[in-house]
């Protein structure tokens, strides 16, 4: 190196300096170009001064929730029989406020988004969250159902604690079981944030507009999918890779078939093997039938059906000779 070549380390900084100041000059025109497209009302924006239902919080609740409905399991904290009562009164309270400020969020983004009749959202927050809190025993007499025929069924499970700590199916029937019940009771958007958030986490997709019976399993679970107008009866199990699904409709009559039944009734008793893709809504699986694996029905089978497919011919080669 020569002393040509040489900078002290002061000139190296100043010059630095220099060239990150001249790019951050540049950032107030980014900013004016992403408020213009921010302005135009696209459909990725909301630019309000009512705030949409947070994301984080709604996740907050369904933490909150498993805690409440399998109590001990998911705390932070010890639970006995002493501090139970305490701590389900703290847990109820705070979840209270809460969930009552996401529904009225949500229920005012609703009528400010459509131009709806003001009707006291803050109230109606407060009246759903509670009929929800109400509902809670009922939930949890049938996520008590769905883990015992979990257990019933699975010979690899050891107890009901290792479903309810590590099933990715029970989770995703939990968040369905209260995302349903929110649906039912007409909150907005909260309900699929909350199945988005188990899709997430376990590759199950179950619309909370689906009708599922009690005593359901899904086994292993990873790349079901039950849409939103499936009806789906008592002691049902699928397997991963299920798809319970609508037939495509040309974009031009998507707006019509909004409110119409578009996905299959499964009724009790039916096994459904992996793989298996069951549409349209006029598809019923009588009581009783088993689907096997890669079966692809767009049409109903009578009660106590076993519907395969023919054994593939497999080829066997060694060497690059048929065997």
């Amino acid at each position: 190196m020569t002393s040509d070549d040489y900078k002290p380390a002061s000139v190296t900084c100043k010059d630095e300096v220099k060239s990150y100041s001249a790019y951050r000059t540049k950032l107030p025109e980014v900013v004016d170009s992403i408020l213009g497209e921010c302005a135009d009302g696209q459909c990725y924006t909301h630019i309000d001064y009512e705030p949409l239902p947070s994301e984080t919080e709604v996740i907050d609740i369904l933490e909150r929730l498993r805690e409440i409905l399998f109590p001990g399991f998911f705390s932070k904290e010890k639970v006995d029989p002493v501090n139970l009562k305490y701590n389900m009164g703290r847990q109820v309270s705070v979840l209270f406020d809460i969930l009552s400020e996401q529904i009225t969020r949500a229920i005012r983004y609703e009528c400010f988004k459509f131009d709806r009749v003001c009707t006291d959202c803050r109230d109606r927050g407060y009246e759903t969250a509670l009929a929800f809190l109400e509902s809670i025993p009922t939930l949890q007499r049938k996520l008590g159902k769905d883990v015992i025929a979990a257990y019933t069924g699975d010979p690899a499970a050891k107890s009901y604690d290792e479903i309810i700590f590590s099933y990715p199916g029970m989770f995703a029937i939990t968040v369905y079981r209260i995302a349903h019940l929110l649906h039912a009771l007409s909150v907005p958007l909260i309900p699929r944030m909350m199945t988005e958030r188990s899709h997430r986490i376990t590759g199950i997709d179950i619309h909370p507009g689906a009708v599922i019976g009690e005593s359901f399993t899904i086994d292993h679970g990873t790349g079901v999918v039950i849409g939103e107008t499936s009806e789906i009866g008592e002691n049902v199990r699928i397997y991963q890779g299920v798809t319970i699904g609508a037939l495509s409709v040309p974009s031009s009559r998507a707006e019509q078939m909004r409110d119409t039944k578009r996905h299959p009734t499964i009724e009790g008793d039916v096994v459904i093997y992996s793989g298996a893709t069951i549409l349209g809504g006029q598809t019923v699986i009588g009581a009783r039938s088993v689907i096997g694996g890669n079966v692809w029905l767009t049409e109903s089978v009578p009660p106590g059906t076993t519907v395969l497919l023919e054994s593939p011919r497999l080829i066997y080669r060694k060497n690059g000779m048929k065997v």
